[in-house]
C-alpha cells in the first residue's frame, strides 16, 4: 500500500508517527519519540491510523512542521517539562541477570527516565477521561479513580530520579497532603 504524506502511521516499535516525504523505495517518517526514521515502502508491519491527503507529493517543511504539531496536538496531551535529577544525568541503569553466563543490559537513565514520564503523563490522561466518561457511573469513576491512585502508589519508588517534587508520583498515603 502506498502512503501519502501526511498518513499517520503505528510502527510496532517506533509508535505513532507522520509520513513527512518519500523517494522511490522508503517513507521518512517523524516519530515522537524516536525521532526521523526512513523505512522501506515494502515493510509491512505499519498500521494506518489516519490516510493523508490525497494530492501533490511536493511538500515544503513549513507544510510538514505544521502537519505534524497538528496531529500530536490531536492525539497527545500537552505535558509540562519534566527535568531529571541532576545527580542522574549521564547516568545508566545497570539490569544484571541472576545467571553470570547472560549479559547484563545498560539503559541510558535519560531513556529510562523519559518512560517513566510518558506513563505518569498516559495515567493523568487516562484519569481525565475517566473522570469526563458519560456512560460511566460515579461510583464506577471513584473505584476507577481509586485503581488508579494505587499504581501511582506502586510507582512511587521512581520519584528518586525527578529534579522536582512537584513532578513525582503521589499515592493513597500521600493524596491529604496536597
Amino acid at each position: 500500500m502506498e502512503y501519502a504524506v501526511g498518513t499517520l502511521l503505528r510502527h510496532p516499535l517506533h509508535g505513532e508517527g507522520v509520513v513527512f516525504g518519500m523517494d522511490e523505495h522508503r517513507y521518512k517518517i517523524f516519530f515522537r519519540e524516536h525521532g526521523e526514521k526512513e523505512i522501506g515502502k515494502a515493510y509491512e508491519g505499519f498500521t494506518l491510523l489516519q490516510p493523508g491527503p490525497a494530492g501533490s507529493q511536493v511538500v515544503q517543511l513549513e507544510d510538514v512542521v505544521e502537519a505534524v504539531r497538528n496531529v500530536f496536538d490531536q492525539y497527545y496531551e500537552v505535558t509540562d517539562i519534566v527535568e531529571l535529577g541532576d545527580r542522574w544525568e549521564g547516568g545508566t541503569m545497570l539490569l544484571q541477570p541472576g545467571d553470570s553466563s547472560l549479559k547484563a543490559k545498560e539503559i541510558p537513565l535519560e531513556n529510562f527516565f523519559h518512560k517513566v514520564v510518558m506513563l505518569r503523563d498516559r495515567l493523568r490522561v487516562m484519569e481525565q477521561k475517566i473522570n469526563a466518561h458519560k456512560g460511566l457511573s460515579e461510583s464506577e469513576k471513584i473505584d476507577l479513580q481509586q485503581y488508579i491512585t494505587r499504581i501511582y502508589g506502586s510507582l512511587t519508588t521512581f520519584n528518586v530520579l525527578f529534579r522536582s517534587k512537584k513532578d513525582w508520583f503521589v499515592g493513597e498515603s500521600g493524596k491529604d497532603d496536597a
